[in-house]
C-alpha cells in the first residue's frame, strides 16, 4: 500500500509546477493549465485524505467530483474568454490584452 506521503509530495509537486505555470507565463492557455494544475493537486489530497481517513465513506471523492465539476465550468468559461479576446486583439498574451480598459 503506497503512503499518505507520497500522494501529498505528488500533489504538493502538482500545485507548484501550476503556480510556476500560472506567474511565469503569459500565455492565456497555459495560465489555465496552470490553473488546472493546481485544482487536480486538491482532487489528490482530497481522494488521498478520504482514502486513508475514512475509508468507508466517500466524502473525499464526491468533493473531487464536485471540484473538477468546476474545474470543467471554469475552462468552458476561460476559453470561452480567450477566443473572444483573440477574435478581437488577434493575440492572447495576457501583458498587451487591454481590451476591458475606458
Amino acid at each position: 500500500m503506497i503512503p499518505l506521503e507520497w500522494y501529498l509530495g505528488l500533489s504538493a509537486a502538482l500545485f507548484c509546477t501550476g503556480i510556476y505555470g500560472v506567474l511565469s507565463r503569459r500565455n492565456a492557455i497555459s495560465i489555465l493549465m496552470g490553473i488546472e494544475l493546481m485544482l487536480n493537486a486538491g482532487n489528490i489530497n482530497l481522494v488521498a485524505f478520504g482514502r486513508f481517513l475514512q475509508p468507508d465513506v466517500l466524502t473525499g471523492h464526491i468533493f473531487a467530483v464536485f471540484v473538477i465539476t468546476v474545474a470543467a465550468a471554469e475552462a468552458a468559461v476561460g476559453l470561452a474568454i480567450v477566443i473572444s479576446v483573440y477574435r478581437n486583439v488577434a493575440h492572447i498574451n495576457i501583458d498587451e490584452i487591454n481590451v476591458m480598459k475606458w
